[in-house]
Protein backbone atom coordinates (compact mmCIF):
# COMPACT_ATOMS: atom_id res chain seq x y z
CA UNK A 1 0.00 0.00 0.00
CA UNK A 2 1.09 3.59 -0.91
CA UNK A 3 -0.24 6.45 0.17
CA UNK A 4 0.70 10.06 -1.45
CA UNK A 5 0.08 13.47 0.49
CA UNK A 6 1.03 16.32 -0.83
CA UNK A 7 1.97 19.65 0.64
CA UNK A 8 2.08 22.88 -0.83
CA UNK A 9 0.87 26.53 -1.17
CA UNK A 10 -2.67 27.08 -2.61
CA UNK A 11 -1.77 30.38 -4.53
CA UNK A 12 1.31 28.41 -6.71
CA UNK A 13 0.19 24.68 -6.75
CA UNK A 14 -4.20 24.94 -6.79
CA UNK A 15 -4.62 25.21 -11.19
CA UNK A 16 -1.84 22.66 -10.55
CA UNK A 17 -3.18 19.83 -8.82
CA UNK A 18 -4.04 16.97 -11.42
CA UNK A 19 -0.41 17.57 -12.77
CA UNK A 20 0.94 17.17 -9.44
CA UNK A 21 -0.72 13.78 -8.82
CA UNK A 22 0.09 12.50 -12.03
CA UNK A 23 4.11 13.38 -11.83
CA UNK A 24 4.22 11.67 -8.53
CA UNK A 25 2.17 8.87 -9.81
CA UNK A 26 4.56 8.35 -12.67
CA UNK A 27 7.81 7.86 -10.49
CA UNK A 28 6.42 5.76 -7.27
CA UNK A 29 4.66 3.40 -10.01
CA UNK A 30 8.38 2.96 -12.16
CA UNK A 31 10.66 2.54 -9.30
CA UNK A 32 8.60 0.54 -6.95
CA UNK A 33 6.25 -1.05 -9.53
CA UNK A 34 2.74 -0.31 -8.17
CA UNK A 35 0.05 -0.96 -10.37
CA UNK A 36 -0.84 1.71 -12.07
CA UNK A 37 -4.52 2.00 -10.90
CA UNK A 38 -3.38 2.13 -7.01
CA UNK A 39 -3.17 5.53 -7.25
CA UNK A 40 -4.50 7.43 -3.48
CA UNK A 41 -3.09 10.79 -3.13
CA UNK A 42 -4.27 14.19 -1.16
CA UNK A 43 -3.24 17.66 -2.21
CA UNK A 44 -3.39 19.51 0.87
CA UNK A 45 -2.86 23.47 -0.37
CA UNK A 46 -2.01 25.86 2.52
CA UNK A 47 -2.69 29.95 2.18
CA UNK A 48 0.11 32.05 2.17
CA UNK A 49 1.58 32.08 5.63
CA UNK A 50 0.24 29.23 6.58
CA UNK A 51 2.96 26.61 5.19
CA UNK A 52 6.34 28.07 6.28
CA UNK A 53 9.44 27.85 4.90
CA UNK A 54 11.57 30.73 5.04
CA UNK A 55 14.76 29.77 2.80
CA UNK A 56 12.44 27.92 0.28
CA UNK A 57 10.71 29.67 -2.77
CA UNK A 58 6.45 29.88 -2.43
CA UNK A 59 6.95 26.92 -5.49
CA UNK A 60 8.07 24.53 -1.72
CA UNK A 61 6.48 21.17 -1.83
CA UNK A 62 6.59 18.42 0.68
CA UNK A 63 5.80 14.90 -0.50
CA UNK A 64 4.39 12.55 2.29
CA UNK A 65 4.32 8.89 1.05
CA UNK A 66 3.10 6.37 3.77
CA UNK A 67 3.42 2.74 2.72
CA UNK A 68 3.62 -0.92 4.22
CA UNK A 69 6.85 -1.55 5.54
CA UNK A 70 9.62 -3.72 4.04
CA UNK A 71 11.04 -2.07 0.94
CA UNK A 72 14.73 -2.42 1.22
CA UNK A 73 16.99 0.76 1.78
CA UNK A 74 18.14 0.52 -2.05
CA UNK A 75 14.59 0.61 -3.25
CA UNK A 76 13.39 3.96 -0.59
CA UNK A 77 16.88 5.54 -2.10
CA UNK A 78 15.96 4.74 -5.47
CA UNK A 79 12.32 6.49 -5.26
CA UNK A 80 14.18 9.69 -3.55
CA UNK A 81 16.71 9.82 -6.64
CA UNK A 82 13.28 9.66 -9.12
CA UNK A 83 11.70 12.12 -7.32
CA UNK A 84 14.64 14.83 -7.53
CA UNK A 85 15.31 13.47 -11.00
CA UNK A 86 12.10 13.21 -12.52
CA UNK A 87 9.65 15.27 -10.32
CA UNK A 88 11.73 18.54 -9.75
CA UNK A 89 12.32 19.03 -13.44
CA UNK A 90 8.69 17.87 -14.43
CA UNK A 91 7.05 20.80 -12.06
CA UNK A 92 9.58 23.66 -12.88
CA UNK A 93 11.11 23.03 -9.26
CA UNK A 94 14.86 23.52 -7.69
CA UNK A 95 16.14 20.53 -5.93
CA UNK A 96 15.71 23.11 -2.94
CA UNK A 97 12.04 23.46 -2.89
CA UNK A 98 11.32 19.78 -3.04
CA UNK A 99 11.04 17.51 0.39
CA UNK A 100 10.44 13.78 0.46
CA UNK A 101 9.58 11.75 3.40
CA UNK A 102 8.74 8.50 3.29
CA UNK A 103 6.87 6.89 5.89
CA UNK A 104 6.38 3.30 6.57
CA UNK A 105 4.02 1.27 8.75
CA UNK A 106 3.76 -2.55 9.66
CA UNK A 107 0.96 -4.17 7.35
CA UNK A 108 -0.71 -5.01 10.69
CA UNK A 109 -1.34 -1.02 11.65
CA UNK A 110 -3.69 -0.57 8.51
CA UNK A 111 -6.96 -1.29 7.87
CA UNK A 112 -8.25 -1.27 4.67
CA UNK A 113 -11.23 -3.01 2.88
CA UNK A 114 -12.35 -4.25 5.71
CA UNK A 115 -9.41 -6.62 6.31
CA UNK A 116 -5.56 -5.60 8.83
CA UNK A 117 -3.43 -4.76 6.26
CA UNK A 118 -1.13 -8.51 7.09
CA UNK A 119 -4.67 -10.57 5.93
CA UNK A 120 -4.96 -8.62 2.34
CA UNK A 121 -3.10 -10.60 -1.18
CA UNK A 122 -1.63 -8.01 -3.22
CA UNK A 123 -0.87 -8.01 -7.01
CA UNK A 124 2.49 -6.42 -6.16
CA UNK A 125 5.44 -6.70 -3.85
CA UNK A 126 6.81 -4.55 -1.07
CA UNK A 127 9.98 -6.22 -0.51
CA UNK A 128 11.94 -4.75 -3.58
Amino acid sequence: MVQVKIYGRRDVWSDRKQELSDVVHRCVVAVWKIPEDKRFHRILLAEPGELIAPTRSDSYLIVEIVCFAGRSVDAKRELVRAMYDDVTPALGLRADDLEVVLLEAPRENWGIRGFVGDELTLGYRVDL
